[in-house]
């Protein structure tokens, strides 16, 4: 039941980024959720392994260097996704920023307690 509050959550904050930042396009809600799955999938592979090998990298920029990395899994999953684009690099990196904000600001609201629970 999480995993559904979760992937609804990260489909409804695509469908926010795309209302406020330009070039970030979603055409429906189900081009939303198909969006929200492939970018899970993408984040726990290709986005960690990514992570991993720009880890220097990650440090030296005090940690800003993962915003680029969260831009690069969002338009891989653009390019994958039908109804779902990111025009360019610019506003990738515009709506990675938003779009992790905007998540965190739903999970706590919706009282998410993934990381409540690890401990």
């Amino acid at each position: 039941m999480r995993l559904l509050l979760r992937w609804l959550i990260n489909a409804i904050s695509l469908l926010i980024v795309a209302h406020f930042v330009s070039g970030f396009h979603v055409d429906k809600f189900t081009s939303a959720l198909l969006a929200a799955i492939v970018l899970g999938l993408l984040n726990s592979t290709i986005g960690l392994f990514l992570k991993i090998l720009t880890f220097p990298l990650t440090i030296l920029t005090l940690g800003f260097f993962l915003i680029v990395i969260n831009a690069v899994v969002l338009k891989m999953a653009a390019a994958v996704t039908p109804g779902f684009r990111v025009d360019s690099w610019g506003a990738a990196i515009i709506g990675a920023i938003v779009l992790t904000i905007v998540s965190w600001l739903l999970h706590w609201l919706i009282g998410d307690q993934r990381r409540r629970e690890r401990n």
